[in-house]
């Protein structure tokens, strides 16, 4: 066995075209997302799943979307160890979304 250290071997590496369009994609996406905190939308993502509620916050890369109470997205636990749907204590929930995921975003008025 050889004691040298060898570099690690690249297994993929983005085209730099590529790498262009998606940071155009990212920079509009988050402008438009951007006019449109604190407003009840409808997001639409690539992978089919769709989600209403508010965006209640924007960075670089993610919207933050908060549920509406009595939603079925996340699981919390309950007073007995049981997981149900809705919980009073646990109405808060924000939901973070890559800009890269989103498909489509609606105002709802």
């Amino acid at each position: 066995m050889s004691t040298e250290a060898r570099p690690p071997e690249s297994i993929y590496e983005a085209d730099s075209s590529f790498l262009d369009s998606l940071n155009k994609y990212r920079e509009q996406i988050l402008s438009v997302v951007t006019q449109h905190l604190h407003k009840p939308v409808r997001v639409h993502t690539t992978h089919g799943h769709h989600h209403e509620g508010m965006i209640v916050h924007i960075d670089a890369y993610h919207i933050y979307l908060q549920l509406p109470p009595g939603h079925s997205r996340a699981f919390f636990p309950g007073p007995y160890g049981g997981f149900p749907a809705y919980s009073p204590y646990y109405n808060n929930v924000i939901l973070p979304l890559a800009l890269f995921d989103l498909l489509a975003v609606t105002l709802l008025l």
